[in-house]
């Protein structure tokens, strides 16, 4: 399913600019092509479990039985209708709440990262581990901006400002479901956010914790689906960002 929706996107990146776009929020986009490969993923798991629950990105809930797919048809939007390559496909099984199965497609790169709940982590077969990196000096780190609204917005640079001077880096590639799938990799030591919805991280925590990582909320619990707030690291550097982001915390983010 997700190659599937991840070969229509393909298909339609070089007319990007001639899409129908819709504004569902401020700069929140959807364009035909998210409803297109939603579509798509629906249809193939409809066909092969009629009976499960859905919860998609653009089209919402669908009631079903205790196993929910969480679908985002395309993560990175924007950067797709720019023509910026960092864009994926996210699926995600849940049952009973609890992550079973996630899948993150970058078609660009036909990168297909996999995980199943204590199967461990794979990107095209190959075995998936989180970095070795212990220090955040020489660390390079992953994040979103809170776009959406300026509410967290000083709480946010205060986290970034104590990042940005104890590590190598910080990118903001603007695809979460990408990001935690580099974690997964050991391609980013680390990455956190603000207010990411479901859909946007469900597949890419799976990931990161079956390739031997950690991901919690600002309160260092597992609660991150109803805050929306992402801390995910190895181990030992996830520790090390949790002492810089937890003093900018405020009540509403916690």
């Amino acid at each position: 399913a997700a190659r599937s929706a991840g070969d229509l996107i393909l298909r339609s990146a070089d007319n990007a600019g001639h899409l129908h776009i819709d504004q569902k929020g401020k700069n929140d986009y959807a364009s035909e092509v998210d409803l297109a490969a939603e579509r798509e993923i629906i249809s193939i798991i409809r066909a092969a479990f009629p009976d499960h629950a859905i919860l998609a990105e653009e089209s919402g809930a669908h009631d079903g039985n205790d196993f929910v797919w969480v679908i985002d048809p395309l993560d990175g939007t924007t950067n797709f209708l720019h023509g910026f390559p960092q864009y994926c496909v996210s699926i995600a099984l849940k049952h009973k709440g609890r992550l079973e199965v996630g899948v993150v497609y970058d078609p660009v790169r036909d990168e297909l990262f996999t995980a199943k709940r204590g199967g461990g982590a794979m990107l095209n077969n190959r075995r998936l581990r989180v970095t070795t990196q212990t220090t955040l000096k020489g660390a390079l780190l992953g994040t979103g901006f809170p776009f959406k609204t300026d509410k967290h917005l000083d709480a946010y640079v205060g986290m970034f400002k104590s990042l940005t001077t104890e590590c190598a880096g910080i990118r903001r590639a603007g695809a979460a479901a990408l990001d935690l799938a580099y974690v997964a990799a050991g391609r980013l030591d680390g990455y956190w956010e603000i207010g990411v919805m479901e859909w946007d991280v469900a597949a890419g925590i799976l990931l990161v914790k079956e390739a031997g990582g950690v991901v919690t909320d600002f309160s260092f619990d597992e609660h991150y689906f109803a805050s929306g707030n992402v801390i995910a690291a190895s181990p030992k550097i996830h520790q090390l960002m949790y002492r810089h982001i937890e003093p900018q915390v405020t009540e509403a983010l916690r």
